[in-house]
Order: C-alpha cells, then sequence, then structure tokens
C-alpha cells in the first residue's frame, strides 16, 4: 500500500515542494540553452568555428545520457536527496570553471562537468513517482514542467542581452549565482522520498535486465526519444536559422529561441489538468500528433511563402505544446512499468532520450554549412515527430493485447 505523504514547505523531512521540484528540474535546462545566442560570440573568442563550439551542447547532451545511466541506481541504492545535493555542488563548481576558462579545451570540460546536474531531472521525476501513483505522477509531472519551462523560455533572451551588455561570459555568472540558489533551496527542502533503497549497486544493475526485456518500457522511452529529438534537432541548428539565413541579432534571437517553450508551458498545463482523466497514453498521442501537425505548417509555410522569422520560430511553439504532453505522460509511463525500479527506469530512460536526441542534434549541426535553409532541419524534425507517433500506437496495442487494466492510461 502507498504511505500517505503530508509535504511542507522548507521541510528537509518531507518530500520537496513542486517549487523545489521545478528548481532542480530546470536549471540543466537553462544549462544547455542560456547562451545558445552567444554561440558565435564564443567561436570568435576562442578563434574556433561556430560547428566547434556546437560541442558545447552536443558533448553536454551526451555526458547527460552517461551520467543517467548511474544517477537512477545512485539514487536507488543511497537515497534521492544526497545525490540531488552532491550534483548541485559540481555545478557550481564547474560553472566557476567556465568563467576562469582561458581556451576551448579547458571550458569544454567544464561543460562536461556541468552536465551532472542532469540528476535534478532525472531524480525529480523519480520523486514524483514515489510519492503519486502513475496517472497522479502524470499530472505531477506536467504542472511541474510547466514552471520548469519558464527558465529555458527567458533563458536565450536573457542571454542574449546579457552578451551584448557584458559579454558572453556573463551567462555563467548568472548560472553559477542560479546554481548555489537551488543547492540551498534543495538541502532546505528536500527529504528523502525513497523508502526502499536496495542493498547494494551490483544489484541495481543487476535489474537493469527486467526493465530493458520490457516492450513497454521501450515503447514509453523510444516514444519520448523522438518527440525530444524535435527539439534537440530545433537546438542543433535554430541558432544557425536565426543568425545566417534571418540575420538576427543576438538579443532578438534569444528572444525567438525561446519560442517553444511557451508552447512547452501550454503543453505541461494541459497534462496537469488531463493526464488523471484521459490516461497517459491517449495525452502522449495527441501531442505526437499536435507536433507534426506543427511542422507540417512550418513547412508548407517555407515551401509556397517567403521566410520570416515568425514562420519558422511560431510554428515550432506547436511542437513545445506536443513536447509538453508527450513528455511526462511518457516519462511517467516508463517509470510505471516496474515502479520499484522508479530511479533506475528515470535514468535508463533519460539516457535513451539524451543519447538519442544528442545524435539527432549532430546530426543536425553537421549538415548547416553556408547555403543551407532551413529545411533539412524541419524534415529531421518532421521525421522524429512522425516516429514518435508510430512508438506509442504501437504502446498502446501492446498494452491492450497484454489485457492491462486501464490501458489506454
Amino acid at each position: 500500500m502507498r504511505k500517505k505523504w503530508t509535504i511542507r514547505f522548507l521541510n528537509n523531512t518531507t518530500p520537496p515542494s513542486i517549487f523545489t521540484l521545478i528548481c532542480i528540474s530546470a536549471i540543466g535546462a537553462l544549462a544547455l540553452n542560456i547562451f545558445l545566442p552567444s554561440l558565435p560570440a564564443m567561436a570568435k573568442t576562442f578563434e574556433i568555428t561556430y560547428a566547434t563550439t556546437t560541442l558545447s551542447v552536443t558533448l553536454f547532451l551526451a555526458m547527460n545520457a552517461a551520467f543517467q545511466l548511474f544517477v537512477g541506481p545512485l539514487s536507488d541504492r543511497f537515497g534521492r536527496r544526497p545525490i540531488v545535493l552532491g550534483a548541485l555542488l559540481v555545478f557550481c563548481l564547474s560553472s566557476y570553471g567556465c568563467i576562469l576558462a582561458t581556451s576551448f579545451e579547458v571550458f569544454l570540460i567544464c561543460r562536461l562537468f556541468q552536465s551532472v546536474v542532469v540528476a535534478g531531472l532525472v531524480l525529480s521525476r523519480a520523486a514524483i513517482r514515489d510519492v503519486h501513483s502513475q496517472d497522479k505522477a502524470a499530472s505531477v509531472l506536467g504542472y511541474t514542467t510547466m514552471g520548469m519551462a519558464i527558465l529555458p523560455l527567458v533563458g536565450p533572451a536573457v542571454g542574449g542581452s546579457l552578451e551584448v551588455q557584458f559579454g558572453w561570459v556573463a551567462s555563467f555568472w548568472v548560472l553559477l549565482g542560479i546554481g548555489i540558489f537551488v543547492l540551498l533551496v534543495a538541502y532546505l527542502d528536500m527529504g528523502e522520498t525513497n523508502q526502499h533503497l536496495t542493498t547494494s549497486m551490483a544489484a541495481q544493475f543487476r535489474a537493469y535486465p527486467e526493465l530493458l526485456k520490457s516492450r513497454l518500457f521501450w515503447g514509453y522511452c523510444l516514444t519520448a526519444t523522438f518527440s525530444a529529438g524535435a527539439y534537440f534537432a530545433y537546438l542543433g541548428g535554430a541558432a544557425y536559422v536565426g543568425r545566417e539565413i534571418f540575420g538576427l541579432s543576438p538579443a532578438i534571437l534569444g528572444f525567438y529561441l525561446g519560442a517553444p517553450a511557451i508552447g512547452y508551458i501550454i503543453g505541461n498545463g494541459l497534462s496537469g489538468r488531463l493526464s488523471t482523466a484521459l490516461g497517459v497514453n491517449r495525452m502522449v498521442l495527441t501531442g505526437a500528433i499536435i507536433t507534426a501537425t506543427g511542422l507540417l505548417l512550418c513547412i508548407t509555410l517555407f515551401l509556397f511563402t517567403t521566410p520570416v522569422p515568425v514562420s519558422f520560430f511560431g510554428c515550432v511553439c506547436f511542437m513545445g505544446v506536443g513536447n509538453g504532453m508527450v513528455l511526462p505522460n511518457a516519462q511517467s509511463g516508463m517509470m510505471s512499468v516496474r515502479p520499484h525500479l522508479a530511479g533506475s527506469a528515470s535514468g535508463i530512460g533519460g539516457t535513451i532520450i539524451t543519447a538519442g536526441g544528442a545524435l539527432i542534434a549532430i546530426g543536425t549541426g553537421a549538415i548547416l554549412v553556408p547555403g543551407t535553409g532551413a529545411l533539412p532541419i524541419l524534415f529531421i524534425m518532421l521525421a522524429s515527430s512522425f516516429l514518435s507517433i508510430i512508438t506509442i500506437s504501437y504502446v498502446t496495442k501492446r498494452a491492450k493485447d497484454l489485457n492491462i487494466a486501464n490501458y489506454q492510461s
């Protein structure tokens, strides 16, 4: 029987409040995109190519994926709280390293260590699943990620403005300050939610096959991967489209780059309100269809009208709405396949999602050469969204074939 939890803000003997969950989730997303408008300026500072500077994005994602393999099992063994606090401390130290870096190599090493902050995202999901049932967890995840999306929404705009006023390094001073704040909040408010600590790390890794043999687990993971892949393709190419095709300034580009986050907030709000009533699978399928529809509209506008920034950045808001519906529900589903392995499921699933996204972002960046338009990026995003529709359709059929109660959930 599930324990009845009482949540009290700034009481680290009770589960974390939604505010704390938002903070530890959002800081990683902010670290990913706040400096995107400054990539061309960084290239000049370090005397490297634009393609090389994108390694600070793609390798950050790759390390995110690697860390998530260990974050889940570590938290199942030692608890959610100590892993989150340790990760935030490393993030603060590595943010300061980015500020002091005098070469791109040193900067990149510090960026790789920054990626350990992904523990906050992984373990906020696990903590929610520790406390709530599957559909209720999807609802809480929806509200949490709705709040989380605010920082990625304003992050690029703030980063672009900071570059204009103080240079690109200012973005990392902001990350350091926010990192210290979130560390303090987590220390004061995040109580331990894992009431079933495993006896050894080896036991945790031995449990991996139990998850990896589940078709439902793979279905949810791949659905989330392909849905997020459309956004990662956007991350890999949006700055190029804005600067090289539309000639936008860093400040204006930063404003436009946050466009998907507007849709993401709306999608998360819909998840928070509707997931319990409709079930996770229906929400995921609806979100995937919305994403594909928005991208089809964007491609149509590029083919038959004169391209303008709104026709690119405006239409990707639909992708944000779709992802806001797909991701919290798919993540709740993959953690519910084996509830006693929620931390490991969140970690493995996060690794699959992030690694897939990193590969898509790298592929997108590789095709961006002078003269490349926006259509190749859009077709990659559209293909990824179509694949998410296929995988969630399989999940729904598989659950029905297995006669899982409330399979639409």
